[in-house]
């Protein structure tokens, strides 16, 4: 039998008829598991014990170069002409520092008699001065973003904890709870435009290598652009082409990750699964729980995240645009009433 697009966007529509009553079981069980999760959540929030103070780094004496900190404070008691920085520590400044200070998940400690030459940026934590006026350029600003200090500072110590999460309780109810959340996401989506998603999954399955390629080649001049959008352009122009960079890739990720979950729900469907071949919401859940358990194995996600991305653009671009120039002109033989 041949395979058609027609059949397979007829294959690929959504039978809510049939798919009621694994919503309401889905919908019953997603609030259970939030309702868990938020116990537990609070429980280990109440619980959580702060980690023990430890020594600084100490910069002494004069230096040309920047003092900086990975994963740990630095107290700086003698002269740096170069600026310091802090990932996942504090700067403690009790001498001069003449470019500007960065801390991120740490705060900026400035004691007093010191000085600080340049700007204040600090993300994750405070500025916290000795004195009421502290000892600045007058031209510099300070730049605060204070919030989620423990948690910046701690992926900041523990950078290989992105790529490699601990499995625990905790990681494997909120990877069952990211299984819900994208499920309910891509029934919406489906159901809000099914025509569209019918054509990508059709596109996906029957020209996958050509949506791969054009999908890179699209990410690659997508990337290069905006960086030379943001580093050539003016200020405001580069701001606007970062952020259409952006929502263009939010967009075409979102789009990627429904078409490649119903695709793949689809396959698993029709190889493991011989009953309820015709549920298009089995279908998505089957694709969503493959795709997040498959980003919740160690250095994986970061693939998974690219590969939703090109397919997304490669789908993108793929896609058949009808775009209508010409009016419709009147006939002038038409019979005069």
């Amino acid at each position: 039998m041949r395979i058609t697009p027609a059949l397979t966007v007829n294959d690929l529509v959504l039978d809510n008829r049939s798919d009621q009553r694994l919503l309401q079981v889905v919908c019953r069980a997603s609030g259970l598991l939030l309702l868990l999760l938020s116990m537990f959540v609070v429980i280990n929030a109440q619980v959580a014990a702060s980690s023990p103070a430890e020594d600084p780094y100490l910069v002494e004496g004069v230096s040309d170069t920047m003092a900086y900190g990975l994963g740990r404070s630095i107290k700086i008691t003698g002269t740096v002409k170069n600026g310091a920085i802090a990932l996942g520590g504090d700067v403690i400044i009790q001498g001069t520092v003449e470019g500007d200070v960065a801390a991120i998940g740490g705060s900026v400690i400035q004691l007093e008699g010191s000085r600080i030459g340049g700007d204040v940026i600090v993300i994750g934590g405070a500025y916290k001065p000795d004195s009421q006026a502290p000892n600045r350029s007058s031209s510099s600003k300070p730049i605060v973003y204070a919030g989620y200090e423990q948690e910046l500072r701690h992926m900041m110590r523990n950078p290989t904890e992105m790529v490699a999460p601990q499995w625990s309780a905790k990681y494997v109810g909120f990877r069952i709870l990211a299984v819900l959340f994208w499920f309910v996401v891509s029934l919406a989506i489906t159901a809000a435009m099914p025509e569209t998603i019918s054509q990508g999954v059709t596109r996906l399955q029957l020209t996958n290598v050509r949506v791969a390629l054009i999908g890179f080649f699209g990410a690659a001049i997508v990337g290069a652009g905006g960086l030379f959008g943001l580093h050539y352009l003016p200020t405001p122009l580069s701001a606007l082409v970062g952020l259409i960079a952006f929502f263009f890739v939010l967009l075409v990720w979102l789009f990627g990750r429904v078409v490649t979950a119903a695709a793949t729900g689809r396959w698993l469907q029709r190889k493991f699964l011989p009953i309820g071949r015709n549920s298009e919401s089995v279908a998505l859940l089957l694709g969503t729980t493959f795709w997040i358990a498959l980003s919740s194995v160690p250095y994986i996600w970061p693939f998974v995240f690219a590969v939703m991305v090109v397919i997304g653009i490669g789908l993108a671009l793929t896609a058949r645009y009808r775009i209508g120039w010409s009016r419709s002109q009147p006939s002038y033989n038409s019979p005069r009433p």
